[in-house]
Parts: structure tokens; sequence; C-alpha cells
């Protein structure tokens, strides 16, 4: 079956950040078969060809449609404690986020998290999440059960901790080995679903955490590795403590292989030079948190110092030590913080918010074919349409170039302004248990 889409299309297929490029059709056609997009080109080509025939037609030109969000850092257990502001990282984790996570020992809990988690994200138009899940085998079981029916793309794993956490959130090497791999026998590569190991950070897990967490991560072939580093400066300073002999934070990965082209490091605020360079010697990507950092007093992301020495960022909204799920928010908060360092930020321009939302977060999480509406790649899409006579209604009809619409959406976008969203050319699911993903505003 096949999709004739008549659009105004934005995308940025390409870096690298602070010289990114948009790509706009004001009258495009995607014409999309099996959920790919097999030719994208001005309407008036696309539509009278041969292969463009029978197609159904779904013309969106009242809206902007941009690639599907990529969310490459949020926490499936943090919904609830959004907003949990005063407070800097390791105080939030003891009184706010890690009470919660407790409460996903129960399944009928995790449950409902999870349901509320894909609503989010669909909501703000994420397509592709890397999510942090649980420290219940049962709960992040509960999230890929959840998750299948929507069709939405989720990385997702078994949370692991052996020390400086709640007793209960505490678990050992074989345990988290086993009940990791069982997760990932049942979901691995199930639709859209793809394992990820994730140990919480060094500050909990030892060395035979780690080294399990590389065992786990060898077994599972495909699968991605995702944890924090460098966050807080109080936190840098209790890993160093605890990893005598190491050369820094990275250094407590690496030395167990953890350190690969599939690892994705969420925050890196505060890194050394040695910790870029072996970052972009071995092609693992950061997840940039811009709402968290500033909500917890983190501090501003050193994004020039990433890109000069030739890292990877993508965006991570860090539900919910972040503000929300929408990546609109996260990409405006990312500019703020650049223009705020001065000459030791880098400047962003729209199409480098664009590139970080959407192509910047496949390419960390190893996917080819998400992040931009070419030709071959996955129709996931989302449909910018404001409310007629809204603010950002009245900007857009104003804008004077592509470039200028996409700052306006950066600027004033939210998760209401999203009328439809498409993960390989359909609407998402419903999550198991819950209400359909609020993916239509009327």
């Amino acid at each position: 079956m096949s999709t004739l889409f008549r659009a105004r299309v934005v995308d940025a297929p390409t870096g690298p950040l602070g010289a990114a490029r948009l790509r706009a059709d004001d009258d495009a056609a995607l014409l999309v078969r099996d959920g790919v997009i097999v030719a994208r080109g001005p309407w008036s080509q696309v539509a009278g060809s041969p292969e463009a025939g029978g197609a159904d037609v779904v013309d969106v030109r009242d809206g902007l449609m941009l690639p599907g969000f990529v969310d490459t850092h949020v926490h499936l257990p943090q919904v609830r404690v959004i907003g949990g502001l005063g407070r800097p990282l390791l105080d939030w984790l003891e009184h706010r986020a890690l009470p919660e996570e407790a409460r996903m020992a129960d399944r009928g809990y995790a449950e409902e998290v999870a349901g509320e988690l894909l609503t989010g994200l669909a909501s703000a138009g994420t397509t592709t999440a890397l999510v942090f899940g649980a420290h219940f085998a049962d709960a992040v079981d509960a999230l890929f059960a959840a998750a299948e029916p929507t069709g939405l793309r989720i990385a997702a794993g078994l949370v692991t901790g052996d020390r400086l956490l709640r007793p209960e959130l505490h678990t050992d090497a074989e345990t988290a080995f086993r009940q990791g791999l069982d997760l990932a026998g049942r979901w691995h590569g199930r639709g859209r679903l793809r394992y990820a190991v994730t140990p919480r950070f060094s500050l909990a897990a030892g060395e035979e955490l780690l080294a399990s967490s590389a065992a786990l991560l060898d077994a599972v072939e495909g699968s991605v590795f995702t944890t924090h580093i460098n966050e807080n400066p109080r936190e840098v300073a209790t890993v160093a403590e605890l990893f005598p002999g190491t050369r820094d934070y990275l250094d407590t990965y690496d030395r167990h292989g953890l350190v690969r082209r599939t690892s994705v490091f969420a925050h890196d605020v505060h890194p050394t030079d040695r910790e870029l360079a072996r970052l972009a010697e071995t092609g693992a990507a950061v997840a940039h948190c811009p709402t968290s950092n500033a909500a917890l007093g983190s501090g501003l992301f050193p994004l020039r110092r990433h890109v000069e020495a030739g890292v990877r960022v993508a965006l991570g909204s860090d539900v919910g030590g972040g503000t929300g799920f929408c990546l609109m928010k996260e990409g405006l908060q990312a500019y703020f913080a650049q223009q705020l360092l001065g000459e030791a930020g880098l400047p962003l321009q729209p199409a480098d918010l664009l590139h970080l939302a959407t192509r910047a977060g496949a390419e960390a999480l190893g996917l080819d074919d998400v992040g931009h509406l070419g030709v071959g790649m996955q129709m996931d899409a989302v449909l910018v349409r404001p409310t007629a006579g809204s603010t950002l209604d009245v900007a857009l009809r104003h804008a004077e170039s592509a470039d200028d619409a996409v700052a306006k959406v950066f600027v004033l976008g939210t998760p209401a302004d999203i009328a439809s969203v498409w993960v390989g050319g359909a609407a998402p699911g419903t999550p198991d248990r819950h209400p359909a993903p609020a993916v239509t505003h009327p």
C-alpha cells in the first residue's frame, strides 16, 4: 500500500553542528510504501509519475512537516516527579527520583507510568527514544509490553546499581546479567524494540557490575549501552574517590570496554580534554540534556569543546530532571546555554536545533534510516500545525524563510502544536492498558 503525502517539508539531514543546513520544500510530495519514503520531490513531478499511481493522497499543507524527534535520554520512572526544582543532582536523586524508582517494584504501578511515558513521548512528537528503564526487571518488561503496540522506536533496559542507592534498588553482577539477558531474549529486535545495557552510573556501579554490563553488551548483538557521566562536580569528585587509579570518569567505563560506537553517555557537562578525545576516537555519543542541566544547576554544556574534539552530540529530555518531553524546548534551551557561554559557546542556528533533535539522535543510536525525510528513510514525521490565531500560527504565517519558520517552531512550539505523528508511515498505536497517545489536536 502506498501513500502520497503533500506537505511543506523541512529537515536537516547533515551536520556538523554549527554548520547544519536545512533542506526545505514548500510543496513537496513524499511517496511512502510499506513505511519507507520511496520518492521525494516537487508535487508537480512526483504526483504525476507512474509509481505514484493509485496511492492514497494525504494533503497536510496547512502545517509544517518535520522528521520525528529522537530523544537520547529519558527516564521511565521519573514521569511523575517532573518539576522537582530547587535541588542539585545528588539531593534530587535522594529525595525525588529514587523514591519514585523504588515504587516501580509494583508492576501495576510500572504499567501505569509506562503508559504515561509513551503517551508523553508521542504527544511531543518523539518517535524514537533511548529510555533509562527501571531497577526492576518486571517494570522493564512492562515498558516493553506497553511500547510494542505503539510502534514507537524504543531502546530500553534494566537499570543496575550495587551501592549508594536505596537498598531495594541494589543488585549483583550475576543477577543483573541474567535478568538483562532474559529481557533481551524476550524483547530485543521485536518490532521496533531494542535492548539497552544500562548501569545507572559509576557512582552506583562497582567494578563487577560494570564488567557484567560489558558481558551483556557483547552477548546481545545489536544492543546499545547508556549511562551517565560528568553531570555534577560533586558526583565527579565522588567517582574519582571510588575508583582510585583511573584517569577520569570515562575511564571507569572504558577499562571494561564500555566506550564504543554504540555507547551514549548522558550529560558530560564537566569533561576533561582526554575524555573528549577518547569519546571521539571510539565514536561514542553524548546526550545533551539542556533543561535538566539548568534545573539541577549542573552547569552549561561545553558544546564547542565537544564539536571541536569530534564528539557526536544529540538531545535528551532527561525526564524527570528535565522539564518535559518536548525536544523543541530542549533545543531552545541548548541555544540559550550556548549564548550564555559567550565566546566559549557554539553559536547555533535553526538548522542546528532541528539536526540535534532529529538526525543527530538517530546517528547516536546507529539508526541509518531514521532522522530525515529523504528517499530510503523510514517515514517518521511530525506535523506542526498550531491553533489558528495562536502566537505560533501568526509567527509562522509571517516567517521570512524556512530557517525563520524553524526558529519560530523551536521558540514557540509546544506539544499542543503537534497535530499528527507518523512512525513508519502510520500513527502510533495505543500503549497496553492506557489511552492512545494524544497525537491529534483539534
